[in-house]
């Protein structure tokens, strides 16, 4: 993962965010990129504040930007990780999603699914920039400042097209990790088995242990992250969306549920 895009924001996860990408930055030795996009658009929605008033409080927002970037900047100078920073106007998703194209990993937060007087909260995008990029989407939940890429990984193994895609573009960082474990919930749909995609890592020089993990009654979720905290994992890596978007926004799913509720970093690729 030499190449890290960095989402920037003005919201109370940002410190944590930074601190995981710079982590993965200096143990892949990669460089990181910092990203910054102010949403005209969502100022620019009032048609009775007048031109004038747009225009000022756009500047308003640029400022403080500005003063984002200055902090931010100061703790980058002294994190011994390459960086550079590219400024944007536009809409973040669709920014995020163009800067990645030479990317090898995305790092955003986790979105709040509660709404906290006083708190800033982290842009709701992991699930639109998971479906349109290329590269894996690193999520970082709330309260985590730190990944230790040589501990324990769980692989969230169902055997689909979105697994094996996340297996493959995880691989830089299975190849650091101190124990790989490839978790299959029993009461999942069966694709590729699990030890296909262990002989898969042992080509590449990565020993596997496979568990098929009962879920007891449990939603498959549930039981990854119980799964997660059993084996100690500092991440888990996942396909994401292996049904339709519509399909779980209205019924429900795996991905959706685990970037709400996971506790542990998500490698997210579709």
């Amino acid at each position: 993962m030499k190449n890290i895009l960095l989402n920037i924001h003005d919201d109370d996860a940002q410190s944590g965010r930074l601190a995981v990408a710079l982590d993965v930055a200096r143990q892949t030795g990669g460089h990181l990129t910092c990203v910054q996009v102010t949403p005209v658009e969502a100022y620019a929605a009032d048609p009775y504040g007048g031109m004038f008033g747009m225009a000022a409080l756009i500047d308003t927002i640029h400022d403080q930007d500005k003063a984002l970037r200055l902090a931010i900047e100061a703790r980058l100078n002294s994190s011994g990780v390459p960086w550079d920073w590219r400024s944007y106007d536009g809409n973040p998703v669709e920014t995020l999603i163009d800067q990645s194209s030479l990317a090898d990993l995305v790092v955003l937060s986790q979105p709040s699914t509660q709404q906290r007087r006083g708190l800033r909260q982290p842009q709701a995008i992991v699930g639109d920039v998971v479906m349109y990029t290329r590269c894996p989407v690193l999520m970082v939940p709330h309260g985590v400042e730190q990944l230790d890429l040589a501990g324990q990984v769980v692989v969230a193994w169902n055997g689909s097209a979105e697994a094996a895609h996340a297996l493959r573009l995880a691989l830089p960082l299975l190849k650091r990790a101190g124990a790989v474990h490839l978790v299959e919930v029993s009461d999942d749909v069966p694709g590729l088995a699990a030890r296909e995609a262990a002989q898969w890592l042992s080509r590449h020089g990565i020993a596997a242990d496979v568990h098929e993990w009962p879920a007891k009654g449990r939603r498959v979720s549930v039981a990854l992250l119980h799964a997660a905290a059993e084996l100690s994992a500092r991440y888990m890596v996942m396909g994401a969306y292996g049904h339709s978007r519509l399909r779980e926004t209205v019924l429900g799913g795996v991905t959706r549920e685990l970037i709400a509720s996971a506790n542990l970093p998500l490698l997210l690729a579709h």
